[in-house]
């Protein structure tokens, strides 16, 4: 009997339930399908940054400067997502062509990308790529061009602005000119561009050994301007630099040494020879590559 009159209990769970305004349960169902759905979108855009900087990574492995046509620049530089920067140059290189502008622009963007390439600043926040008109003449439609060399910079989020395309008419295509507007319009603030002496000129210009005059037949080993040299040329420089460093080794050796005083004088006339002689010559090689320059030693002219 005092069962019967007992109060009835209720779960608390059913109590919270109870303020559950009608109809919440497919609004939940539909939030959380979203929350998945985003959370699932982020993931593919992330891993397929991770492929395409990947294979841009690959390309330059290989290569500074790779080639594209329209599905690789549809994908690579126009489609999201992206988080570097790309330099395009925009060329006409076929023969038929007969754009002699073109390749003389294709040689100091050669230097521009090697110079990227082999600095200690190589990183996966640059790339350097080409588009032929002959390979890709959907992307010059595209892109509304009708003129070449044209050199853009698409940055890592948003379209180029007008100053992401490089104004050759009015500064030129020199290798330094467009590392100095790279820096510009780029987080990339450790580029070093300027290589242009020894194993790394080498490395970067690419120049021949030495040149025959087809002429004479008369072998040049020394280029004849301050902005080239030859691969032998290097050669020569650093033998030249090595006979002046012993001869100064011997100079300081007859200066400090307590042996016996003709034996000293021997050693410093030798070491004076060395130091006179080759630095002559590598005056004379200075002379011949910057002209007018007014001193001299021993002529070797």
């Amino acid at each position: 009997m005092g069962a019967r009159g007992a109060p009835s209990r209720r779960r608390p769970a059913g109590r919270r339930l109870r303020y559950l305004p009608a109809g919440s349960f497919p609004f939940l169902l539909l939030l959380l399908l979203l929350c998945i759905q985003l959370g699932g979108g982020q993931k593919k855009k992330e891993n397929l940054l991770a492929e395409k900087v990947e294979q841009l990574m690959e390309w330059s492995s290989r290569r500074s400067i790779f080639r594209m046509n329209g599905d690789k620049f549809r994908k690579f530089i126009k489609a999201p997502p992206r988080n570097y920067s790309m330099i395009v140059m925009f060329t006409a290189l076929q023969p038929q062509r007969q754009c002699s502008v073109c390749r003389q622009a294709n040689e100091e963007y050669q230097i521009l990308a090697n110079s990227w390439r082999y600095s200690s600043a190589f990183c996966n926040k640059l790339f350097f790529s080409m588009v032929d008109y002959d390979e890709g003449t959907d992307v010059f439609q595209q892109l509304n061009m009708n003129s070449a060399p044209t050199f853009m910079h698409f940055p890592p989020k948003g379209r180029p602005k007008r100053a992401d395309t490089f104004d050759l008419q009015r500064i030129g295509f020199a290798a330094e000119q467009l590392a100095k507007w790279i820096a510009d319009r780029t987080d990339v603030h450790c580029i070093v561009f300027a290589m242009t002496s020894g194993q790394m000129w080498n490395h970067i210009r690419g120049p021949p050994y030495a040149h025959k005059n087809p002429h004479n037949g008369q072998v040049s080993y020394i280029h004849g301007s301050s902005q080239a040299q030859f691969v032998a040329e290097s050669h020569i420089i650093l033998v030249l630099n090595a006979a002046i460093t012993m001869g100064m080794v011997l100079l300081n050796e007859a200066a400090t040494s307590k042996g016996d005083v003709g034996k000293r004088r021997i050693i410093c006339l030798v070491g004076l020879g060395l130091v006179v002689f080759f630095f002559s010559f590598l005056l004379s090689i200075f002379r011949s590559k910057y002209h007018g320059y007014p001193y001299s030693d021993l002529d070797f002219e």
